[in-house]
Order: structure tokens, then sequence, then C-alpha cells
């Protein structure tokens, strides 16, 4: 169920990245964040800010489209940025460890991918072409509106 569902603007990619710093600070550890859109719509730069802003801000976050996971520390708890885009089957997402995220914080690209394997509780952003920009569109599947 949908707690709340709000659209934000993003005029370019600074507010995009703007949108992932925000975000960082309410994160916490079994936290999953389901990033939607399509190719180029922002889900990487959007997971890069976030990512650096609870580890440090020269931190390296490559897109994992051709690893699928990257994992890295910060002060509070892991974090899993798996991009889902190469799995062909939901029932691959079982490889994936998914299972192991749950004490940190899981970044997910793609998560149509993962079917049935997607957690309930989560943040869904929805990231879609607008008029002069993109529209991201933060949609509470979890706590995230009491944050």
């Amino acid at each position: 169920m949908i707690a709340y569902s709000i659209p934000v603007a993003l005029a370019d990619e600074a507010a995009t990245m703007a949108l992932g710093r925000a975000i960082a600070p309410l994160c916490r550890a079994g936290d999953v964040i389901a990033l939607q859109g399509d190719l180029g719509a922002g889900k990487t730069t959007l997971a890069r800010a976030l990512i650096q802003s609870l580890t440090t801000a020269d931190t390296e976050v490559p897109s994992p489209t051709y690893t699928l996971i990257q994992t890295y520390n910060s002060d509070s708890f892991d974090i899993w940025h798996i991009d889902a885009y190469r799995l062909e089957d939901p029932e691959e997402a079982r490889e994936l460890g998914l299972e192991e995220t749950v004490d940190g914080l899981a970044v997910i690209e793609w998560p149509d991918k993962l079917g049935g394997h997607l957690p309930a509780r989560r943040l869904e952003v929805r990231l879609t072409s607008g008029d002069g920009g993109r529209i991201a569109t933060l949609e509470d599947h979890d706590d995230w509106s009491q944050r």
C-alpha cells in the first residue's frame, strides 16, 4: 500500500543529485530504495549522490550494470547498490543474495526485474521525463512519510 506519492521536479543532473543527497540522511539499516525509470533517466546519478552522501564525496560509484552488485561501507550500515537490468528471470534474483541486504541499505535499479523478490516495504523513486526536465515521484511503501 502506498502511504504517499510526491512528485519532485528535477530540472537537471544537479537536481537529481540533490534529491539523492536529501534522501540519504533518512536512510536506515534494513531500508530498500527502488529506482524506476527508462535508460538514461538518472537512476545511477541519484544512487551515486545518495551513496556518496552516506560514505565520502570521493567514493567511486560506478553503475553495477555488469557486476550486478556493488557494496559500500558507511559508518552506520553496509550499502548494496544493485542493478537488475540484466536479469532475464526473477528467479535469478535469488543469486544476488538479497537476504544479506536486510542489515544494510539496498538501492535497486530496475527493481521490476526482481518480480516477487522485491521487498514490499520500500521507497520507490520513479524517474520520468517531464516539461523542462525530469520528474521524480517518490512513493512510500513503508514508513518514509514519518521520517
